[in-house]
């Protein structure tokens, strides 16, 4: 029982729960699905017309053949399990999905299977696998009411004989229903020209599906599969079977037991012996659907993209006519997701009545019957943008957009085709992705066992094409079984049809003959899917404990007790999620970030916190086993950050498990034997299924050995049950806090099948609309404390920005989200981008207004002119369209998805999100228009409160737009500001500005004379980090004080401010002809502001007015800083740029800012140089910093030549001549950039070089010092000097890279 949740909840360990036949109910004849006639009400509803007229009456369009009838469970025993109570409704609209379907002689009547399950809330599941085949209806009221509707077909559409189909609307959801109309596979041409004559009661014989179905706790599918097949070979064989059907269903039902963990089991049908076994405690639980086949069907290329897009928790519909590939494509990629597990809408088998589930703005992994000839392309869902779409019998799958890869996955890939090719499955690989809209991957010959099976296919019904329309005796159906992929009995069959021996000849071959060991054709089969799937499981389960195989280090144990923990769950941080990543390989970093910040990872760590208190979940107690083991034997790399490939080591180990328990039988059930029953009862006809005794299937026995067995230890559970409860809290309790606790996903697994009023399925939207608030508040919240947490670290040093991988991963998240609820209930559905399409509509609105209110702006243009006249950077007001336009304008996005990703990236960036969509959802009359009633954004509440949401985002700043779109135009603004008004007005020479940002600079740009602004197109700039600014000195009034430059991006409306202050010009100032701006981020004016309701706090600024007059000291104005002040701003200044080197690479900010900015370090040591320092002079020029280090290299040039420096140390002279050398660069570079700005340069390239802390001792010794400093200067007293040298050799272990602007035409 512990091997799986499957069985939990203390059921007693029976192999098979109920048996069900569902079919028609001959009492209350044809009636039409209402199913059907509900899906076309909310239809009717959808498109205003009154539902309720619409609902009533038949559909006459269609063949009554092609029609759904209402089927029912005619019987079910036991009548009910008190442990999975029986679901009537539920079980009949998965047993028959399509509801009855009718077919004549001339129609192909094969029996089929398929499988379906039911996710009970707590998560639990229980399967279903359900045998259909056709019966002849012998009831004369049916025939002749088909007769009847037959007939009235003919009169409602005189001109064809042969059905026609409904027309198509504009509805999203009509594409989908037609695809499941006529959903049966069609027959070949020959056969339905006959059926395209209709029905007619005196020529034909009418035949209805009916369904026998096993519901049983755990997915043992190929022994239910031969179960039921072998019931059925009983009621066509042409003799009766040995004993009465009800003692074989009594067998199933009360006497053959679970196999217990690590043990397999034998028991028996109605002809032949069925093994079955179960994995043991520490190996990968049980899963019996073969891999094998969805390796086929898909391929392995769109498998593990497929897989990746599950983990990832996207959108995922699978596609095919063929329920029981829908249901094996399903449970096959949920099993590979060990250790983890799938925590949304899970819905395999996906009823027609259950249409508008596909309008779920949340996770889900469904499937959908599709329609033979059905175009993908008229296919309209009603959300795109997050989806995974996998078309299985045209083998190709549809990808998202920006969608990471798995880790290692051409190795990975590699891995999986040597498993399969050992086992004779020749895998062939697939087209790579195409870089189109579409994202369309196929993989057309994926697996070349696939023509073998088409032969197979043919050759099979050669062998059915008999006298009795298909219906198959016993030797025959068991020679079809037998034949299914044996090669050479298909060549002895075709050899055996053209010679003329009976069939029968060949069955000591197969089915009742011994195989190799004893074993029979069947059981060598299942040996092999066995050992396929387990290793194919082994390689999936290998990447992840090598992936995770540390995550305990990263678990945060915070919790005192379970109580405190389940109460304060939402607040808890689980998993450091940081250092996780930060520890793992780069290559691995894309997929990881998303990965762990998914559901099934949340609750991954939950039950790892849980385990503490409560037993282990057992995937994770298999999956620690593993990593244990691991560990024992040291498989992992010593070096934790290698992303080098390890294969699964325990191949072989795995399957020959699997193959000890199926040689070695551990235990046998009860043979099949004859019951109490009444005798003349369920009399034996060919061909047609009894009616069975129920009052001998409805209670089981009561001394078998396992039931005392069971119920001992069913007793046990509840003595402990009993005692952990006054331990623990209330399980009613406990259970309402997991749910709060565990975030979305968990609400809804499956919708409801019971009860499908209308007030049902408003209910489940008012559940979707409750859940995506739900996900929009914890989603904002965690983008918040994630950036918040990164900026009051980054307060020390001022990085207020960073961008990172988490950050990205998070940003996208949100993506998604907008786009789940733009897309929920959705009117009609235009491309692939709900919230895009919403956004066109908005345009196409306002361009129409914009056109109408073209002729009365004219007067409020010379308003808007006489308030341009003062100087400064006009105001950007917030509009929607006109980011829309800047996206439009973006020839690099693509697609709508991309378009829409790209808008919320803007005005994420601008803090605009919350404004924008309060502005577009504003015109109620286009939302009504878009929207169904139930739609979220029609819920009035909900919506202003994911505004309010969204609206607190703009507390913190993100560069999401810019940094991702590194390569496009973008449209700059530039200011320059005079602190005279006039000093520009009357300059004479010719300006120049060249603005540099983290991703490039702009070039030099001239700046027409006289004017104080100009734009430019750039390509992306990134952040903005320093402008130079300067002028030719040309004319006789070539002076020109500037304040500062201003440059905003036109598209992000990020506003630089740069302050100066100074002049340039010869003989003023400093004599700069030019200067570096360091630069920082402006805050918005109050108007532009307006409406954004929150904003960041100040960022770092770079020197000013106020720094230079301190330092310059002009007429003893400005504050002066103390000595302990500047050795404190000093040591600052280090340690943010050591800070600096310590962050992610791609995570640093601008090392400029550290450098220049204000509190950087040349500005530091500014300072300590100007401590003491005689600048002041009486009727004489300024003198500044720069004229004492030119002195100082000047007077040991000389003691140099003289010979005096001959005396010193080598090291010492080395220095020497360094600094000599440097200074004479800055000196004859071309470039007029003033005293202080050489200063600045000379700082900058000794950190640069690691010099600085070998010059410093120079200058000190130089004599120099003592005529231009005062004797209690910092730079005089040795033992500050020292203290500053061994700071500033902090710097040596780190590779300051300098920007460009910063060391243009310096030549060393």
């Amino acid at each position: 029982m512990s091997g799986t949740n499957a069985a939990s909840g203390g059921a007693p360990c029976r192999f098979a729960h109920y048996f069900v036949i569902c079919g028609i109910d001959t009492e209350t004849g044809l009636e039409p699905d209402e199913l059907a006639a509900l899906y076309r009400w909310l239809e009717a509803d959808r498109q205003g017309r009154d539902p309720d007229a619409t609902a009533t009456g038949e559909n006459f369009e269609q063949s009554p053949l092609k029609r759904t009838f209402k089927s029912k469970v005619l019987a079910h025993y036991p009548e009910n399990v008190e442990w999975n109570p029986f679901d009537r409704d539920a079980v009949n609209m998965l047993c028959m999905p399509k509801g009855l379907s009718f077919r004549t002689q001339a129609d192909a009547r094969e029996p089929q299977f398929h499988s379906f399950l039911i996710t009970r809330e707590d998560g639990s599941r229980t399967y279903g696998f359900v045998h259909t085949f056709y019966e002849e209806v012998t009831s004369s009221q049916i025939c002749s009411a088909m007769q009847t509707l037959y007939q009235m077909h003919q009169a409602e559409n005189p001109s064809s004989a042969a059905p026609s189909s409904t027309s198509s609307s504009s509805s999203s959801m009509d594409s989908l229903a037609s695809s499941l109309d006529e959903a049966d596979p069609v027959p070949s041409s020959s056969c339905r020209s006959v059926a395209c004559s209709g029905y007619d009661a005196s020529r034909d014989t009418l035949y209805v599906s009916k369904a026998l179905c096993l519901i049983t706790p755990m997915p043992f599918m190929h022994a239910c599969r031969r179960f039921l097949s072998q019931l059925h070979r009983a009621i066509t064989a042409p003799s009766p079977p040995p004993l009465p059907l009800e003692s074989y269903i009594h067998n199933i039902l009360y006497e053959v037991p679970l196999p217990p963990p690590g043990r397999s089991l034998k028991f028996h049908g109605v002809y032949e012996p069925i093994v079955c076994q179960r994995p043991g405690p520490g190996e990968l639980p049980v899963a019996d659907f073969p891999l094998g086949q969805t390796f086929t069907l898909l391929g392995v290329e769109n498998l593990v993209q497929l897989f990746t897009c599950t983990l990832l928790e996207m959108q995922i519909l699978l596609y095919s006519q063929d329920y029981q590939q829908l249901m094996t494509v399903a449970e096959g990629i949920t099993t590979l997701l060990f250790p983890f597990q799938w925590q949304h809408v899970y819905v395999p088998i996906l009823p027609a009545s259950l249409l508008h589930f596909l309008d779920a703005p949340v996770p889900y992994l469904m499937g959908l019957q599709s329609k033979e000839g059905t175009d993908r392309s008229k296919l309209e869902l009603p959300q795109e943008a997050n989806l995974c779409f996998v078309d299985i019998d045209n083998h190709c799958i549809e990808l998202p957009e920006d969608f990471p890869q798995f880790p290692n996955k051409p190795e990975f890939i590699q891995e999986l085709n040597e498993v399969l090719l050992r086992f004779g499955i020749y895998p062939v690989e697939g087209t790579p992705l195409t870089s189109t809209p579409a994202f369309t991957t196929t993989n057309t010959g994926s697996i070349s066992t696939r023509k073998h099976g088409l032969k197979s296919q043919q050759a099979l019904r050669e062998l059915e094409d008999d006298g009795r329309n298909g219906n198959l005796e016993g030797e025959q159906l068991a020679m079809l079984e037998l034949l299914q992929g044996n090669a050479t009995l298909e060549k002895l069959q075709a050899l055996t049809k053209r010679t003329g021996v009976h069939v029968e000849a060949l069955r000591g071959i197969g089915g009742g003959g011994e195989g190799l060991g004893g074993r029979t054709g069947f059981e060598e089969e299942e040996l092999r899917n066995a050992k396929l799937n387990v290793q194919l499981r082994e390689v999936f389960a290998c990447r992840f404990t090598t992936m995770f195989a540390d995550y305990e280090a990263f678990v945060i144990q915070s919790a005192p007790d379970l109580e405190s923990w389940l109460t304060n769950r939402e607040q808890m941080h689980n998993f450091d999620k940081a250092s996780f990543l930060s520890d793992q390989p780069e290559p691995y970093l894309p997929f990881l970030s998303h990965f762990i910040e998914t559901q099934m990872f949340a609750t991954f760590i939950d039950n790892k916190i849980m385990s503490q208190w409560e037993e282990k979940e057992p995937l994770l107690r298999v999956f620690d086993g593993r990593i244990d083991k691991a560990r024992l034997y040291n498989v992992r790399a010593p070096n934790l950050r290698s992303s080098n490939y390890q294969k699964c080591t325990i191949l072989k180990e795995s399957a020959q498990a699997i193959e000890q328990r199926l040689m070695k039988i551990d235990h046998t059930a009860i043979h099949p034997h004859l019951l109490d029953m009444k005798i003349g009862q369920g009399k034996y006809v060919q061909g047609f299924f009894p009616k069975l005794q129920s009052d001998v299937l409805s209670v089981g026995p009561t001394n078998s050995k396992w039931s005392n067995r069971t119920a001992t230890a069913q007793r046990r559970k509840d003595r402990h049950r009993q005692r952990t409860e006054h331990l623990t809290l209330d399980n009613d309790l406990k259970e309402k806090y997991m749910q709060e606790a565990r975030s979305l996903g968990k609400n809804l697994r499956q919708p409801k099948l019971s009860d499908l009023s209308p007030a049902v399925i408003a209910q489940t939207n008012w559940k979707f609309v409750e859940g995506l608030l739900k996900e929009c508040r914890m989603k904002t919240k965690r983008m918040l404390v994630e950036k918040m947490g990164r900026e009051a670290v980054e307060l020390g040093h001022g990085e207020a920005n960073i961008t990172g991988l988490e950050e990205n991963t998070l940003i996208a998240s949100l993506c998604d989200l907008l786009e789940r609820i733009w897309s929920h209930g959705l009117q009609v559905k235009q491309g692939k981008s709900a919230l895009w399409s919403h956004l066109m509509h908005y345009q196409a609105r306002e361009e129409k207004l914009e056109q109408q209110q073209a002729e009365s702006t004219v007067s409020n243009c010379q308003e808007r002119r006489k308030s341009d006249l003062s100087i400064g950077m006009p105001i950007q007001r917030p509009s929607v369209m006109q980011d829309i336009r800047h996206i439009q304008s973006m020839g690099e996005i693509k697609t709508d998805v991309g378009r829409a990703r790209a808008w919320i990236r803007l005005s994420l960036e601008k803090k605009l999100l919350s404004q924008h969509l309060k502005r577009l959802l504003s015109h109620t009359a286009l939302t009504k228009k878009l929207y169904k009633r139930y739609a979220f954004l029609r819920c009035e509440d909900e919506k202003e409160q994911f505004l309010f949401h969204l609206l607190s985002l703009n507390t913190v700043d993100y560069f999401c737009f810019t940094s991702v779109f590194t390569t496009i135009m973008i449209p700059y603004h530039a200011v320059i500001i005079p602190i005279k008004k006039l000093s520009n007005a009357m300059t004479t020479s010719n300006p120049w500005v060249c603005v540099s940002g983290e991703l490039g600079d702009s070039g030099v740009m001239q700046i027409p004379k006289n004017v104080l602004e100009m734009t430019f197109d750039c390509h992306n700039l990134g952040k903005l980090t320093t402008v130079q600014l300067g002028h030719d000195n040309s004319g006789l009034l070539a002076k020109w004080l500037v304040d500062c430059v201003m440059v905003r991006n036109e598209i992000t409306g990020h506003t630089y401010k740069f302050p100066c202050g100074r002049w340039l010009g010869k003989g003023v100032d400093d004599g700069s002809l030019e200067r570096v701006l360091i630069g920082e981020l402006a805050l918005p004016s109050a108007e532009e502001d307006c409406g954004r309701g929150c904003r960041t706090p100040d960022m770092q600024r770079s020197p000013g007015q106020t720094r230079r007059v301190s330092i310059t000291s002009m007429g003893g104005r400005g504050y002066k800083p103390t000595s302990g002040q500047i050795q404190d701003a000093i040591g600052e200044a280090v340690n943010n740029i050591c800070k600096h080197f310590h962050k992610p690479e791609k995570e640093r900010g601008s090392l400029t800012i550290l450098l220049c900015g204000e509190v950087g370090l040349v500005w530091a040591l500014e300072q300590f140089f100007n401590n003491g320092f005689k600048s002041a002079r009486l009727f004489q020029k300024t003198v500044f910093v720069w004229d004492f280090v030119e002195k100082a290299v000047a007077y040991m040039e000389s003691a140099d030549q003289m010979g005096d420096m001959q005396e010193t140390t080598e090291p010492l002279g080395l220095t020497c001549v360094s600094l000599c050398r440097y200074v004479s660069a800055i000196n004859s570079t071309s470039r007029n950039i003033g005293k202080d700005g050489k200063f600045q340069l000379l700082v900058c390239l000794g950190a640069r070089d690691h010099l600085l802390p070998q010059w410093l001792p120079l200058l000190v010794e130089c004599p120099v010092i003592q005529r231009m400093y005062e004797e209690s200067a910092l730079l005089r007293d040795r033992t500050t000097v020292n203290a500053l040298i061994a700071v500033l050799q902090t710097l040596d272990d780190f590779p300051i890279t300098l920007e460009a602007s910063l060391i243009k035409g310096i030549d060393l």
